[in-house]
């Protein structure tokens, strides 16, 4: 959205546009300039952090910053062992965020409950200390709702976040902290999380790039429930390239959890480029038989063109998704309930009272219904495995509607569907979790008033590459206009 993928700017052009022009340019662009010693790790932070000075106070996406002074610290060692020729990852001297849902060692880390307000976890997850063996500058905390339960990021420790496309509206959840930094330039990178549409939502509204990666590409640990495949850790950036350069950094076996896969991280950081003439691509029918705003189906739809120009066969049609709805609903519950039962009647007392309705159905689940849920979970999963055999990737809008007030919890209906659930208005994003498809989210217009318009493109079981690849193509055809928001002044 900002500049052109793998386009570093010079010498000249950064000087003469002055240090805040590094929060505009890629994290590809900026390890560029790290590695012709143009603009030096400590530059890089220092202009991220004035940044953050200047946009975040309005939106609140960044709520726990790292220490400035130990941040520079680790900035200057880094430039220091790059002047003797030691170059420190591929996330070189990179301000990254990491949800809040994220433990990070000596770092607050809330949840966004109020349960944990002063929680500091000694170690951190294993998402985050990757990203600091790759080189990466942890620059803060990105908000999320409480235990990451919904698609609008609120709670009652640090408020709600604001979108900076219009700060009057939701940035998405859960991790919208984090695409609501990006979009803002308050960083290159940012670590999130997904279970119903977290990585993908807050992407489309704030108008960067999220990938829900395959269940078990980049191990959760610590994790509480080490079975469950719903809820995924994965990249966001302002870029389909960065943020493979991002999954790069976090992916691959660990030896620390039991469902990873074994792939290597590095092989997300090869070149992107793929001829696609002759690729069958679905371009959703029917929406799941949801409703859509006109002007997202429209926006949306008219992508076929471009997929076209690629030279890809474009055909309407949709997998079946029967049983989508009931399977997430249960899965959901019974890995939220298996949470909260952890903790004691006085913290679950202070939960918010969405959190209280998934326990609920988490109490009345007998060990025949989740046995049933997964049965049924497999059966889908078969059926959009041999969709995809036959149509590799399938396209279709990340969000059912525009960016909704910031004051409201959730929408209560829309297009005439009266909601009971905080969930019910973004389904189709959570629909396609329970497939355990790799799904990407990248930008693809703006509506009317200028809010961001996203799309997703879910891939074949573990074609993780496949999806990324996809998504840059689209990306360097569509060409759309690089515009950033107006809180950044630019």
């Amino acid at each position: 959205m900002y500049d052109t993928p793998n386009t570093a700017c010079s010498a000249t052009a950064h000087r003469a546009t002055g240090i805040d022009s590094l929060c505009e340019l890629s994290a590809l662009a900026l390890l560029d300039l790290q590695r012709k010693r143009e603009v030096s790790a400590v530059e890089i932070l220092d202009a991220h952090l004035a940044r953050i000075d200047a946009v975040n106070p309005q939106i609140n996406a960044l709520v726990t910053l790292g220490d400035s002074e130990q941040l520079r610290a680790r900035a200057r060692q880094i430039d220091t062992r790059w002047a003797a020729g030691e170059w420190q990852g591929v996330l070189h001297g990179l301000p990254v965020s990491q949800k809040d849902l994220t433990a990070t060692g000596g770092v607050r880390t809330t949840y966004g409950s109020k349960v944990f307000e002063h929680h500091v976890p000694e170690r951190s997850a294993l998402v985050a200390r990757r990203c600091d063996a790759a080189g990466a500058l942890m620059i803060g905390k990105s908000n999320t709702p409480e235990f990451g339960a919904g698609s609008h990021t609120f709670n009652d420790v640090f408020g709600v976040t604001r979108n900076p496309w219009d700060p009057s509206k939701s940035a998405g959840g859960s991790s919208g902290g984090a695409a609501a930094s990006l979009a803002a330039g308050m960083n290159p990178l940012a670590c999130g999380s997904d279970m119903g549409g977290s990585l993908r939502n807050p992407a489309a509204w704030n108008g960067v790039v999220g990938l829900r990666p395959s269940p078990g590409r980049v191990p959760r640990a610590p994790d509480l429930n080490g079975w469950a495949t719903l809820g995924v850790d994965g990249p966001m950036a302002r870029n389909v390239a960065d943020t493979a350069l991002l999954l790069s950094a976090i992916a691959g076996p660990s030896g620390e959890t039991a469902t990873e896969l074994y792939e290597p991280g590095a092989t997300f950081a090869r070149p992107l480029e793929r001829d696609f003439r002759g690729v069958r691509v679905a371009f959703s029918e029917s929406l799941a038989g949801l409703a859509v705003d006109p002007e997202i189906r429209r926006t949306v739809h008219a992508q076929a063109a471009v997929f076209e120009a690629l030279g890809c066969e474009v055909v309407f049609a949709d997998p079946d998704l029967a049983d989508a709805e009931e399977v997430f609903r249960i899965e959901r519950a019974w890995m939220i309930g298996t949470l909260v039962q952890q903790l004691d009647a006085d913290a679950q007392s202070l939960l918010k009272p969405e959190i209280d309705d998934e326990c609920r159905l988490h109490r009345s689940l007998s060990a025949a219904d989740l046995g049933q849920m997964f049965v049924r979970k497999s059966a889908l999963f078969q059926r959009m495995r041999a969709f995809t055999n036959e149509h590799p990737f399938y396209v279709l809008p990340a969000t059912q509607m525009h960016p909704f007030d910031a004051s409201l919890r959730w929408p209560a209906s829309f297009m005439g569907e009266r909601y009971t659930s905080y969930i019910d208005w973004m389904r189709i994003c959570w629909y396609l979790s329970v497939t355990e498809a790799p799904v990407l989210a990248v930008p693809c217009g703006f509506s009317a008033t200028g809010l961001p318009i996203g799309m997703q493109i879910a891939g074949r079981y573990r074609d993780d590459w496949g999806v990324l690849q996809l998504g840059h193509a689209y990306e360097q055809a569509a060409a759309h206009s690089r515009v950033r928001p107006p809180l950044t002044g630019a």
